[in-house]
């Protein structure tokens, strides 16, 4: 690896200000930009280890070294897919997502939600990011939330049409308890009402999302 642990995707959703690099420090991460995620790092002057995209949506001129790789425009995965794989080809299995939530194309959003599932399918974790939400991707393993009390989490199947999860510290408890998708049984808005909390899921595969 090149000089972290962990990899930091920077997609090319618009980062708004500064909170997620202040929380989470990209001088701790190898960074790969996707595609437009390079105006964010200009932005807010981190320095990417490799960029890699068919950069349609870039507004500044990509340097010309030997990070950068170019895609073709047409191609059957995202540029935010391919960050993912050329990640894991070099050994990380810890990411974190930034510039992957929100922005003009919903569709990139959930897109970006399968580029954690593959992920996670490799043995690898990712957390999705922004000033305001954090996204989590969970495969037979157990979520801690430390000091979050009163944040919103809700946990939806993914990848499949059930999971098995337990609850601690929310609202709504569960316990070994199945959500399936299409339901009336939804891990919809719960909350945190301890200082420490959890979502363990032990069968299957969960989207949780937790909100301010």
């Amino acid at each position: 690896m090149a000089k972290a642990e962990k990899c930091m995707i920077i997609g090319a959703a618009p980062v708004e200000d500064s909170a997620v690099f202040d929380e989470f420090d990209p001088k701790e991460y190898f960074i790969i930009c996707a595609d437009g995620g390079y105006d964010t790092a200009v932005k807010y002057n981190i320095v990417p280890d490799c960029i890699i995209g068919d950069f349609d949506s870039t507004k500044y001129e990509i340097p010309e070294t030997k990070n950068v790789i170019k895609l073709p425009a047409e191609k059957d995965a995202t540029d935010t897919m391919y960050a993912a794989y050329v990640g894991m080809k070099l050994g990380y299995r810890e990411f974190l997502m930034v510039g992957c939530l929100g922005g003009e194309r919903f569709d990139h959003t959930y897109a970006n939600y399968n580029v954690m599932y593959y992920i996670s399918q490799n043995s690898g974790n990712a957390i999705m990011a922004d000033s305001k939400s954090k996204v989590f991707m969970l495969k037979g393993r157990k979520l801690t939330l430390s000091d979050m009390k009163g944040y919103t989490v809700s946990v939806f199947p993914f990848g499949n049409s059930n999971c098995t999860v337990t609850y601690e510290g929310l609202k709504y408890p569960m316990n070994a308890d199945t959500l399936t998708t299409g339901e009336l049984l939804s891990g919809i808005s719960n909350e945190i009402i301890e200082n420490k909390a959890s979502v363990k899921v032990s069968a299957g595969c969960a989207l949780v999302i937790v909100m301010k």
